[in-house]
């Protein structure tokens, strides 16, 4: 059963990783993906056809989520190249620049906020209207554990998907009389091709620390989309879904 079948899909940040892991789990449920990549041009046209071979349409944007006007056009666009209706946004890009808050610089933490933070108002506002029109849709917000309980080094990331939430819950109030709900995800440690560059001790004392004795995967990110996406959560709005393996716990 494709839980997604001919919904048009916008991805943001989704040429590796768990944007990566959503786009194929969407596309194998039916979904059309449009996906946006800053640099990797390569990686995002070969999960282009990935998808494409999967029998959906698919497309791959060049696009600066912080910027409003890059959004506003990365909106219209899609639009124009799938039939001019979009059922999802996954607000996923996203960047991280650790540091103690002593040696943390203002452009480490602006660049942050406006990439992981305001690029989720940019795209919400940008597909407000369409949304609205249609009186149905899923926005998914995709934040993170320390978004809920912080992190030694990430004020400035912990900051920023923390008020992804506080936005997420107040769009779900704001837009619920429209049929358009608005959820978070908050990953904790998933392993991706970044993880792999870390110490094998570090990691591993990560996952013993984790009830399900192990990080996640992309695709257990992606799972919880699909559920958010789909009709299966049509009277689902305004949640935070840990994905974590109880490190909340």
């Amino acid at each position: 059963m494709k839980l997604l079948e001919g919904k048009n899909v916008i991805i943001t940040g989704a040429s590796r990783g768990i944007g990566k892991g959503i786009a194929q789990i969407f596309g194998q449920h039916g979904a059309n993906v449009a996906f946006t990549y800053s640099s990797s041009e390569a990686p995002a046209l070969e999960l282009q056809k990935e998808l494409e071979d999967m029998g959906v349409k698919a497309k791959a944007y060049k696009s600066n989520a912080a910027s409003y006007e890059d959004s506003e056009a990365l909106v219209a666009q899609v639009l124009e190249d799938f039939d001019g209706r979009i059922d999802v946004l996954i607000n996923n890009a996203g960047i991280t620049k650790d540091n103690l808050l002593m040696r943390m610089g203002e452009e480490d933490f602006d660049s942050v906020v406006e990439i992981n933070l305001k690029s989720v108002f940019n795209m919400t506002k940008a597909v407000q209207r369409t949304m609205l029109k249609q009186r149905k849709g899923s926005i998914i917000n995709m934040s993170s554990v320390v978004g809920i309980k912080g992190n030694a080094g990430q004020a400035n990331y912990a900051a920023s998907k923390a008020g992804m939430i506080g936005f997420t819950k107040s769009i779900a109030l704001e837009l619920g009389s429209r049929n358009i709900r608005c959820n978070a995800i908050a990953p904790g440690f998933i392993e991706t091709e970044m993880t792999d560059k870390l110490d094998e001790k570090t990691v591993q004392g990560w996952r013993d620390s984790i009830p399900l004795k192990r990080g996640g995967k992309p695709e257990d990110v992606a799972n919880a989309c699909l559920f958010l996406a789909s009709d299966l959560s049509d009277y689902v709005t305004g949640q935070v879904l840990s994905v974590d393996g109880g490190m909340l716990t």
